[in-house]
């Protein structure tokens, strides 16, 4: 399991959409510092989302003697409804704030393809 390539990646993934979404609505000139300083908090976010509820997955599956296929096609169905319906639920909730939909997005879709970057690599 390649953590640092995946969170590298990830981090990126979701820094690319979160200013994006920002960028397409609010975008000011001024604050173009701030939103590459903004890449240290979005990198934290995305280490602990993965370490904290994907790789849990992955380790586990070590002792069982699944390998990352098996573990994405068990796991990952079930992993996406459930954010998918936490994400619907923290934009609905803000009342469709557009940080709020920036945010929610880039979690959606930078955990699943976090899954799939994690499911492609070959195992020992």
């Amino acid at each position: 399991m390649n953590l640092p390539s995946n969170l590298a990646k990830s981090s990126v993934l979701a820094f690319v959409i979160f200013w994006v979404i920002i960028g397409s609505k609010d975008y000011e000139s001024e604050v173009l510092p701030y939103v590459m300083l903004s890449y240290i908090p979005v990198f934290l976010c995305v280490l602990i989302v993965i370490i904290g509820t994907i790789c849990p997955f992955f380790w586990s599956a070590k002792n069982t003697g699944f390998n990352n296929q098996n573990v994405f096609k068990t796991c990952f169905p079930y992993y996406a409804i459930v954010v998918f319906g936490i994400c619907v639920f923290g934009i609905s909730t803000s009342d469709f704030d557009n940080m709020a939909i920036a945010f929610f997005t880039s979690v959606f879709i930078t955990t699943s393809q976090s899954w799939i970057w994690f499911a492609k690599e070959k195992t020992k």
